[in-house]
């Protein structure tokens, strides 16, 4: 999801191209709030994500990823981790 919004603002992409993006991917937000989110994503540019916005199973698979990362990426913080 980060990289398709930078991706769009590299491009320079616009608060409607933004607003179409979020809606495509069936964000569970109406018209108006992806409005809001499109302002603010255009006054500050996010960071490079791990996570992503996606159904439950994928939601963990991607958590899990994360939590691999963690302490090999600035920002990345172990909250929980299994020992294996």
């Amino acid at each position: 999801m980060t990289r398709g919004i930078r991706n769009i603002i590299a491009n320079e992409g616009n608060k409607d191209d933004l607003i179409a993006f979020m809606l495509e991917r069936n964000l569970p937000v109406d018209e108006i709030e992806a409005s809001n989110i499109a302002d603010e994503i255009l006054l500050n540019t996010p960071v490079q994500g791990f996570l992503t916005i996606s159904n439950a199973l994928q939601w963990r698979l991607q958590y899990g990823r994360v939590i691999e990362r963690a302490g090999q990426e600035d920002g990345i913080v172990p909250v929980y981790k299994i020992n294996p």
